[in-house]
């Protein structure tokens, strides 16, 4: 008598898709992850910018010809939204480090809280660039 083969499972829950739902969590944490790579890309262009202001005005000028255009504003605005979800998300890992705010509730609460307070903080950043 022969044993029935198990079915394939994936060993890993990364496979979002079929096998795995994506919840708040993981949605959260890859997005974190994201966020961080992105904010190093706009690392460099902020040396990017401050090497042109050290090239003289009309690099500066041309730098700020394509950051003002809409596609600069576009690209400044994701930015400006990458650095306050990061923010945001690393003082909930800092209270995690704490060793609260592991209960399934308050996950979800702060998860949420990560949320508007990122927009949120976005919003307020551009109305005062604006003005």
């Amino acid at each position: 008598m022969s044993a029935k083969p198990s079915p394939q499972r994936p060993l890993s829950p990364f496979m979002i898709g079929p096998y795995y739902r994506p919840q708040l969590t993981s949605m959260l944490s890859i997005t974190h992850r994201l966020t961080g790579m992105i904010n190093v890309a706009g690392a460099l262009g902020l040396v990017v910018w401050l090497l042109c202001i050290a090239a003289g005005p009309d690099a500066h000028a041309a730098f700020m010809g394509h950051a003002g255009a809409w596609y600069g504003l576009i690209l400044m605005f994701g930015w400006s939204w990458t650095l306050a979800y990061h923010l945001c998300n690393g003082l909930r890992h800092l209270v995690w480090d704490t060793g609260r705010g592991f209960d399934l509730p308050t996950v979800y609460r702060t998860g949420y809280a990560v949320i508007a307070g990122s927009l949120a903080l976005t919003a307020l950043v551009w109305l005062v660039v604006l003005i």
